[in-house]
């Protein structure tokens, strides 16, 4: 079932690059007690990741943090290491939180994931972005396949 507005997001792990390697992040604790604006991806440095949705975030940052966003994430079914390194070659700084889903973990328990398999991508995690507030859904846009409208930052903001 994929969640909605109002549930509260699953209990999964992500993992995050730190300056000591590889850091798992359990996902009640990240979201607990602030406003986090989340999207996903189907795959570090493809094309429309790349050039419109990260950037997107990374030019908004202000925007949203002025709209009372603690942190901005973005999480893909790629491994910390290929989170790590996209988000360096983009310049997303401190800026974004770049949240490996490798197992696509997250993806599944939200009823996100997808089917890549077509593209030599295996299990990934639908375009999609999400408001959470102290761990409950706020906002939920979910793309449909092949397309960036609503998970973009633009969209987010003009929804808040």
């Amino acid at each position: 079932m994929t969640i909605a507005v109002g549930d509260r997001v699953p209990h999964t792990t992500f993992v995050k690059m730190t300056e000591n390697g590889p850091d798992q992040v359990d996902s009640e604790d990240f979201f607990k007690g602030r406003k986090v604006a989340l999207f996903s991806v189907p795959g570090a440095f493809t094309p429309t990741c790349s050039a419109k949705h990260l950037p997107g975030f990374i030019e908004k940052e202000a925007e949203l943090k002025a709209k009372g966003v603690d942190e901005i994430a973005c999480t893909a079914v790629n491994d910390a290491f290929v989170m790590n390194a996209w988000g360096k070659d983009a310049g997303v700084g401190d800026k974004v939180t770049m949240l490996a889903d490798g197992n696509a973990a997250f993806a599944k328990a939200v009823g996100l994931e997808m089917d890549g398999s077509g593209f030599g991508m295996g299990t990934r995690g639908q375009r999609f972005s999400m408001l959470v507030n102290d761990g409950v859904v706020e906002q939920l846009n979910v793309e449909a396949p092949g397309e960036f409208k609503v998970s973009s930052a633009e969209y987010m903001l003009d929804e808040m």
